[in-house]
């Protein structure tokens, strides 16, 4: 269509103002909506204007706004009341300090464009009908402020078609459109006069505001919108810190409570084995005695024999019959085994070592069942990766349980299927933070676990180590376990294992495997510098004729607070 010259745009101009003109129903109306235009108007294009701009103090629409030297804006009573609760002078938002109480004076341009947004606010409460309707009206789309008229979809197509028309200010619809329009000039208002706290329209700015100091009311709608924006950021992220804060808080007082009964505990094991200590060395120290005792009665009779004996002794100088004399005492004297009796100082002391070497490992214990207890509330939930599968593994439906099968499947060789042994990694990945999972590997005789860079190797013969990018233990021929840290570590283990822990810190560079069932520790790998994501990793091993038939199983975890 070929566009309307100025003079048709000009009659089409006309006619469409006399035609809204001239309904009764529509002038009427007009009539009955106009109100004084005490406050200056305020306009928006496209968006509705701001409803709320808030106070950072009491989060409430502003009362009048006051600015602080530093630029940050305030309720006038809010600073005030905050500034004579404090011994400083600082802004309560950004804290610079100032060295004098500075004089507050309300920000008038604020003042105006806030009462603009609740004046607005309050218009859109009301419906505007289409003014060019005649019989039924419809809820107007848009208001034209050179027309001074509000259309309704179908009446405002000729505004988006011809050309003339589209060079017309459309905003939301308003029922008070003459406030939006110069009285003097008949021109939208679309300046804000700083200098005289008035909205102006083009042709004002350049005589009555002429030099004044005068910014787009679009423009400093938007500049609101940034400013609360930038406000709303700000009070979320306080409320986010707020709420950290009391979930930090939640979590110190149950780690409090739980280091408290941890140590509870271990005092009444201390206690009670300083009285089991105590107790057999009472009993060590009475059956003492009692040797003792039996030992000086022995040796007291063995003096009144000897005396006896002595006696006679004596008697062969004063008789004449010595050989029968001799004779009777030629018979040995039994005497007492003094070696019986020694101080048990050294068996005491051995008593106490292997008291205090039994305290040890039980304090151990507990701070192991304790330190896993906290890892596993980050537990996470894997699964297998089939893509990551050697053509050996047999997967679960469920994709849990993974075991090595007899027969090489026909799978597609695709970058990350392993090809050489019979490994698999889960299906998630890890970038941060901690994690925890949990694997039964009860009746096999053969496996690994534990987790992998996403860059490791997947073709060919595979060394697992930290170097290449895996962090893993293993069992190997049903009682062989070790770290395979490069070189690998023995790992000499009270009980087998029949689930197994798994733990990651990865801002701390740490990963630890743990027997759930006996809640020790098996190994931990420490101080690693992890790069990109770490997934976990399972090698079930191979079949070896059924004997290692029995699936690793990633089993639930179970946490309780």
């Amino acid at each position: 269509m070929a566009e309307s010259s100025p003079t048709t745009t000009k009659a089409s101009l006309k006619r469409e103002r006399t035609m809204a003109e001239s309904s009764p129903t529509s002038k009427k109306a007009r009539k009955i909506r106009r109100r004084s235009s005490e406050e200056p108007p305020h306009m928006s294009s496209s968006s509705d204007p701001l409803t709320e701009v808030p106070c950072s103090i009491c989060l409430e629409v502003f009362t009048d706004p006051v600015t602080t030297p530093c630029g940050h804006n305030f309720c006038k009573t809010c600073l005030n009341k905050h500034w004579d609760n404090s011994q400083t002078y600082c802004c309560p938002y950004c804290k610079e300090t100032f060295k004098q109480r500075p004089d507050l004076k309300i920000n008038t341009t604020l003042r105006e464009l806030v009462d603009h947004c609740k004046k607005k606010s309050s218009e859109k409460t009301t419906d505007v009908l289409c003014d060019i309707c005649e019989e039924r009206k419809l809820k107007a789309l848009k208001s034209c402020l050179v027309c001074q008229s509000s259309y309704c979809q179908t009446h405002l197509e000729r505004h988006l078609r011809v050309t003339g028309l589209k060079k017309h200010k459309l905003m939301d619809p308003v029922s008070n459109l003459e406030d939006y329009m110069c009285q003097k000039h008949e021109r939208p208002l679309e300046l804000f006069c700083r200098d005289d706290q008035t909205c102006v329209c083009q042709t004002c700015n350049v005589t009555d505001h002429k030099n004044h100091n005068s910014v787009s009311i679009e423009e400093t709608e938007l500049m609101i919108q940034d400013v609360q924006q930038k406000i709303q950021d700000r009070i979320k992220k306080i409320q986010d810190i707020k709420n950290s804060a009391e979930v930090r808080k939640r979590n110190t007082e149950k780690e409090k409570a739980a280091r408290v009964e941890l140590f509870t505990d271990l005092i009444r094991s201390i206690e009670r084995c300083q009285t089991d200590l105590l107790e057999e060395m009472e009993e060590q120290q009475k059956a003492a005695e009692k040797d003792e005792q039996e030992l000086i009665g022995e040796l007291e009779r063995d003096i009144a024999e000897l005396k006896m004996r002595n006696n006679k002794l004596q008697q062969i100088s004063r008789t004449e019959d010595v050989i029968t004399i001799y004779s009777s005492l030629r018979s040995p004297t039994k005497t007492s085994n003094w070696s019986k009796i020694s101080m048990k100082t050294h068996k005491n002391l051995k008593t106490l070592r292997r008291v205090v070497t039994q305290l040890q490992e039980t304090l151990h214990e507990k701070l192991t069942q304790t330190e896993l207890k906290w890892m596993q509330q980050y537990a996470v939930d894997v699964t297998l990766d089939p893509d990551t599968a050697h053509p050996q593994l047999i997967l679960s439906d469920d994709r849990k349980q993974v075991r090595c099968g007899d027969i090489w499947q026909k799978l597609p060789n695709n970058p990350e299927r392993f090809d050489h042994g019979p490994n698999i990694l889960g299906n998630e990945r890890f970038s941060s933070r901690r994690f925890y999972f949990e694997v039964q590997v009860k009746g096999k005789t053969n496996w690994t676990l534990g987790m992998a860079q996403e860059s490791i190797k997947r073709k060919g013969e595979i060394r697992l180590r930290p170097n290449n990018g895996f962090w893993t233990v293993q069992l190997r021929n049903g009682d062989e376990y070790k770290a395979c840290a490069g070189p690998s570590v023995s790992l000499s283990l009270r009980v087998k294992p029949q689930r197994v822990g798994v733990y990651v810190d990865y801002e701390e560079g740490l990963v630890s495997f743990y027997d759930v069932e006996s809640s020790s520790l098996i190994y931990s790998f420490t101080g690693q510098s992890f790069t990109g994501k770490l997934y976990p990793y399972f090698g079930p091993s191979l079949n070896y004729g059924g004997e290692n038939s029995t699936p690793l199983i990633i089993t639930p975890v179970h946490y309780s607070e």
